[in-house]
């Protein structure tokens, strides 16, 4: 049995001590209650997570479910897991990054941030036409023609932007849009 050294000071162990059955039992429950806090330490410090996706991981990595949820609640305790934090910056990198609102909510529902936060950090989501327009001046050489439209248009739609946002953009920039609000099967 692996145990750390907490749990070394806490039964006062030595090399030739004799434990008795029910003492053993109370060791390694103990030493399988603070393995499950140390890697629920180690998980949350590599990058942020949700409470649920640290109760799956703690679970996936062999720690028992009731020591993974007991760690997972002595983490929120010490506030080094919060769903909330997290879900802001989860939208913040998004933010940072370009994407559009949809692409925010498809990162929280991966992140497996609960529902009821997504419309407190969604909120404030600002409007990404600046992003829109400098992606498309740069993709888009003037003069450019239809399938260089597309690729831009799907680029943008890849990266969680809305069809209208994106027309709008094409026609502040001059670009001729009534074929694509005539015809949108040129999206498929």
């Amino acid at each position: 049995m692996r145990v750390y050294r907490q749990t070394i000071e806490d039964f006062a162990l030595y090399p030739g001590l004799e434990l008795s059955e029910g003492k053993m039992a109370e060791l390694t429950e103990s030493a399988g209650a603070y393995s499950a806090k140390m890697r629920a330490v180690r998980i949350v410090s590599a990058s942020s997570v949700s409470r649920k996706t640290l109760e799956q991981r703690l679970v996936q990595k062999g720690e028992n479910a009731q020591q993974a949820k007991e760690a997972v609640a002595w983490m929120e305790d010490l506030h080094l897991v919060d769903d909330r934090q997290t879900a802001s910056q989860i939208v913040s990198r998004c933010i940072a990054k370009g994407y559009g609102r949809s692409r925010a909510k498809q990162a929280l529902y991966e992140k497996q941030i609960p529902r009821d936060l997504w419309d407190e950090v969604l909120e404030d989501y600002p409007d990404q036409t600046d992003y829109i327009l400098k992606f498309l001046r740069s993709k888009l050489p003037q003069g450019a023609d239809e399938r260089q439209k597309k690729r831009a248009v799907d680029a943008l739609m890849r990266r969680g932007h809305s069809y209208g946002a994106v027309r709008r953009a094409l026609e502040q920039m001059g670009a001729e849009t009534d074929e694509f609000l005539e015809d949108e099967s040129w999206l498929k």
